[in-house]
Order: structure tokens, then sequence, then C-alpha cells
């Protein structure tokens, strides 16, 4: 307003009006931009919260995965541990039916009154001459005549040769 203005009640009270609407109108811009501002934060919160959520529901299916894991491999465990024991019941089984086959034969072995010299002896014996000077019935391999020299030095390699002789005949 001009400074010529004359001043009067209804002027006063106009420029009173003026300056509350400018208040009011500051005020409104104000609150605008807080409203503007808290949307923005709202919008971000509740892109946090969706980020949360979808954070959440992919470690859920993480855990539900683990679980899974851990619940086969746990019948995993258990069938290992049931075949465990169904190999060693076997071996077992197997085990005795040896030994008493074992048992068995040497049962027979006494029953059909074998000798007590092992089968090697028996076979030397088969082969050296008697005393009556009776030649064998097959002759001597050239391995099988050593020396009293030798004779306990060669013992294992003499028996593995005899048997082979043996066997080829």
């Amino acid at each position: 307003m001009a400074p010529s203005a004359p001043r009067t009640r209804a002027a006063a009270a106009l420029r009173m009006k003026q300056i509350a609407l400018d208040n009011q109108g500051r005020t409104i811009r104000r609150l605008r931009a807080q409203l503007a501002n808290e949307r923005r934060g709202l919008a971000t919160l509740k892109k946090e919260l969706e980020d949360t959520q979808v954070a959440l529901e992919a470690s859920h299916k993480v855990i539900a995965g683990l679980t899974e894991i851990g619940l086969s491999m746990s019948k995993k465990i258990e069938r290992m541990k049931v075949k465990k024991q169904k190999v060693r019941a076997n071996h077992e089984e197997c085990h005795q039916k040896f030994h008493a086959r074992i048992h068995e034969a040497k049962t027979r072995c006494k029953l059909n009154t074998c000798s007590s010299r092992p089968w090697w002896m028996r076979r030397i014996a088969y082969f050296k001459p008697s005393t009556a000077s009776k030649k064998p019935t097959m002759p001597l391999p050239h391995s099988m005549v050593i020396g009293k020299k030798n004779r306990k030095k060669n013992w294992k390699r003499k028996r593995l040769r005899i048997f082979l002789w043996a066997r080829e005949r």
C-alpha cells in the first residue's frame, strides 16, 4: 500500500486480513512441504518393507530347503546304519559258517584217521627211497635232491617246488 493512503479502520482491517492470509498461505506451503516429505518417507518405508518381506520369504524358502535336505540326509544315514547292521550280521553268519566248515573238516579228517603230518611231508615221504632200496614209482625231480647242508635254508622253497611238481603230474 501506498504510504499516503488514509488509515482507517477498514483499511487496517483489510491489512490485518491480508497479513492473516499471507500467514495462512505460508503455513499451507510449509504443511504441503512436510506432507510431501512424509509421503516420500512413507514410500521409502514401504519399499524397505517390501524388500524385507521378499528377503524374509527367501530366507523361509532357504530354511525349508535346508530342513528338507537335513531330513533326507537323516533318512539316508538311517538307511546306511541299517545296511551296515545287515552287512555286519551277514559277515558274522558267514564267519560262523566258515568256522563250522573248518571244524567239520577237522573232525572228518580225524575220523578218517588222517595223518597228523602235513600234506607236503606225506608227499616227500612218498618220493624218498625206502630202506629196502626200492625205487619210487615216479622219478625224483632234480629240485628235490638237496643235501643236508641246505635243508633248513631251502625248506620253504622245497615245499613249494614239490607242490608245483606234484600238481603238474
